[in-house]
């Protein structure tokens, strides 16, 4: 029995150091309120980056989209970095007012497409880069907020993501997903005077920092890469909640098992990059960036909210089991286990809007068990997912 208690207190106690992380960002979000920026006198240059890895279907609508910005045309480039996409794509893409750069990498990267379009530019005189997904789509006033939001110091800014297709199961939880993400990392982040996380698109940087640290970037997880050089140089994340950038979310199982392996390697290398940084950040004061290793070391919210109810489940039976057989009172050890069951869906509640609280959720939720267990064995093939390329495919199909 002793040795049983002792288990349980260690599971238990791992457990809810890591959902009542997630709680208080969650209640932090309810308290946060967007920055409020005047209106800019200076009218910056920006260079808008599109990496695109063999997407046909989606690249032409995109950049044909961004370029109904509200935002003066000479005061803004866009570069394509087009790889291994069709000629007709390619064709349609130059007819365009953009620039479009052609990659044909053996091991294709987001992070060597950002490289290569810094380099072609760089005899440009731009302020702000600003990095997009080839599905992204956004309101005409993106870049002009974006510019008084650096007006009033920003340097670093990450934008609201939201799902832009909810026409799957998946995709509805990869949009709850994402909803949930911006309330714990960014605006919960935000509201505590953290540095907001970074997403992979919908952010701007100032273009001289971004050109010096675009070639640090290595892995299949530059996200990760550039929030660690950020915050390792006290650089702020400003989370514009009210900026939204539409980006589609994946729709099938096996879609969704590759996108999350590759997050899942990204967030685990990064940890391993980091870690040893820890004691001199925590003795230099670097809050931002001790808080982002702890963040790392979190497992996958799929597999935390599996292992919660499992271990609830398990100890209930176990410790019931026990009372019967010793006509003891050993059954109350899972009280605290259902205690923390109830925080963690508190926590997975909070954040989510109204709106997505519907019919289609409550179906899509019965999902949720075969996406934990794909998770988990994730876990289990992560070998060289952080250095190889994973591509998700784009362009909505129905369900």
């Amino acid at each position: 029995m002793h040795i049983f208690t002792l288990i349980d207190w260690i599971l238990f106690s791992l457990l809810a150091l890591c959902v009542f992380y997630l709680l208080f960002y969650a209640i932090a979000s309810k308290f946060y309120r967007p920055r409020k920026f005047s209106i800019a006198k200076t009218q910056r240059r920006f260079l808008v980056l599109f990496p695109a890895y063999k997407e046909d279907r989606v690249i032409v609508s995109t950049v044909r989209s961004f370029l109904k910005q509200e935002y003066p045309q000479d005061k803004f480039d866009i570069v394509v970095i087009s790889d291994q996409m069709q000629p007709a794509t390619n064709d349609t893409l130059q007819a365009l007012p953009i620039q479009l750069q052609t990659a044909d990498y053996a091991n294709s990267s987001k992070a060597k497409a950002l490289s290569l379009a810094m380099d072609i530019t760089m005899d440009k005189n731009h302020d702000i880069v600003v990095i997009m997904d080839a599905d992204n789509l956004t309101t005409p006033n993106f870049l002009a907020e974006i510019n008084c939001a650096f007006e009033s110091g920003c340097r670093s800014i990450q934008a609201r993501r939201t799902g832009k297709n909810l026409n799957t199961d998946i995709s509805i939880l990869d949009a709850v997903s994402e909803e949930i993400n911006n309330g714990f990392f960014r605006s919960g982040h935000n509201a505590v005077g953290l540095s907001a996380g970074l997403t992979g698109s919908g952010m701007a940087f100032d273009a001289d920092w971004f050109r010096q640290n675009v070639k640090h970037l290595q892995t299949s997880g530059e996200d990760k890469e550039l929030e660690a050089l950020l915050l390792k140089q006290r650089v702020h994340t400003e989370y514009l909640a009210q900026l939204s950038v539409y980006d589609e979310k994946t729709q099938k199982k096996e879609a969704i098992k590759n996108q999350r392996k590759r997050w899942i390697a990204a967030q685990y290398g990064a940890l391993r990059a980091s870690l040893p940084n820890f004691p001199k950040a925590f003795l230099h004061g670097n809050v931002d960036y001790c808080d982002k290793i702890l963040q790392w070391m979190l497992p996958p919210r799929l597999v935390q909210l599996a292992g919660v109810f499992g271990f609830t489940f398990l100890i209930t039976v176990i410790c019931i089991w026990i009372s019967l057989q010793n006509e003891s009172n050993e059954w109350y050890i899972g009280i605290k286990w259902w205690l923390l069951s109830v925080a963690q869906v508190i926590a997975m509640i909070l954040p989510m809007p109204r709106k997505l609280f519907n019919k289609k959720l409550g179906k899509a939720i019965m999902q949720v068990p075969t996406l934990a267990l794909i998770m988990i064995a994730n876990l289990f093939k992560l070998k060289g997912a952080n250095k190889k390329f994973i591509h998700t495919e784009h362009g909505e199909e129905k369900e």
